[in-house]
């Protein structure tokens, strides 16, 4: 198993932190579930424990510094160190507007939720792995920093934002053994609903109707797969991939280009 002995601290009960929590546990990592919402976290962690896996769910903020501090220094006492952090909450994006016609406001709290986010955990995280000599943080942005599209507002400046803060970190950080990985992708098949394209976009649009345009968009013809996703980020965090650090891999079925 890839990451047999590893202990894994997973922010965001969503559809991608949920599945990739489960990747993790299924690949030998006790993991920690952390969010918001209890009835989520609890969730995710009792179906880890029913499928034979070690979970457990805490309830917090990522936005709360002391919280999140309080947290990690927990899971170190008890299990003896913190080998991945990877921080999958919501940052507030809204798209489907033309920048011109975004307020001050809009424009900023996507990036200033996902900035103070991620350091917030990857600080907590960083300062426990560098004691170690060891560790991994990941990330995951959509690639609009690289390659911008018409309509997607403040998606934009919160991936350049993470993305530099991740490289940044990278540097400081793997003089003491600690890797900093980012994963590229976008319209994962399995967290697109109705709900959630109507939140970002305001508009109610059939996740059907969306996954088909991303399938004629990508040069593999189909939208990415949570499964692939998450089997990927299992391989950053493992030793396997221990040379690979301050960068960020490709997995959007060619629809993010290079």
């Amino acid at each position: 198993m890839l990451l047999e002995g590893k202990n894994a601290v997973i922010y965001g009960s969503g559809a991608l932190g949920a599945g990739i929590a489960r990747t993790f546990a299924r690949e030998g990592a006790r993991v920690f579930v952390a969010g918001r919402t209890r009835e989520k976290v609890k969730a995710v962690a009792a179906d880890i424990g029913a499928a034979g896996g070690s979970a457990e769910a805490t309830v917090l903020d990522a936005l709360d510094e002391a919280a999140v501090d309080a947290h990690v220094a927990d899971v170190v006492a008890r299990a003896g160190s913190i080998d991945v952090s990877f921080n999958l909450t919501s940052r507030e994006d809204k798209q489907g507007t033309p920048l011109i016609d975004l307020s001050v406001e809009d424009l900023t709290r996507g990036p200033h939720t996902a900035l103070a986010s991620q350091f917030t955990t990857a600080r907590a995280a960083a300062r426990r792995m560098a004691e170690q000599g060891s560790g991994v943080i990941l990330s995951v942005t959509s690639g609009t920093a690289r390659t911008p599209s018409p309509g997607m507002g403040n998606t934009g400046p919160a991936d350049a934002g993470v993305e530099l803060l991740m490289r940044t970190l990278a540097l400081e950080l793997g003089p003491r053994g600690v890797r900093v990985v980012g994963i590229y992708t976008a319209a994962v098949a399995e967290t697109l609903t109705r709900e959630r394209i109507k939140a970002v976009s305001g508009q109610d649009v059939d996740p059907a109707m969306v996954l088909q345009g991303v399938a004629q968009a990508t040069t593999l013809r189909r939208a990415p797969s949570l499964e692939h996703v998450a089997g990927t980020a299992a391989f950053l965090a493992s030793d396997r991939a221990g040379d690979i650090t301050g960068t960020t891999v490709n997995v959007s079925c060619g629809l993010i280009p290079g």
